[in-house]
């Protein structure tokens, strides 16, 4: 499988309330809570980093996960958001994702 690059949409809302992240789609109204994994590849949604690396060394490190599995959960879920247009999926480099859209 080819490897994968993730950068945040720009026609988003995205916000960390109460310890948790919530994201909306400003395109179709979808709206995500995200849990704690989630929580780590959106913030690691760079565009440049490896959607890999970012489960091997984000994921499997802070949750103590088989990274097979914890590569399929992320593929889902990056899937699931991609459908939406919150992430943004590459086979390259995203070189000029979006990185401004995420509120603080």
């Amino acid at each position: 499988m080819a490897e994968r690059y993730i950068a945040r949409g720009s026609k988003i809302a995205a916000r960390m309330l109460g310890g948790e992240m919530m994201v909306m789609s400003t395109t179709d109204s979808t709206f995500f809570t995200l849990n704690n994994v989630a929580t780590l590849i959106w913030q690691a949604a760079d565009g440049r980093t490896p959607l890999s690396e970012i489960v091997a060394n984000k994921i499997c490190r802070v949750f103590d996960v088989d990274q097979e599995r914890a590569q399929r959960g992320a593929d889902h879920f990056v899937d699931e958001l991609s459908r939406h247009g919150i992430l943004l999926v590459s086979e390259h480099p995203l070189t000029n994702s979006s990185q401004s859209s995420e509120s603080r």
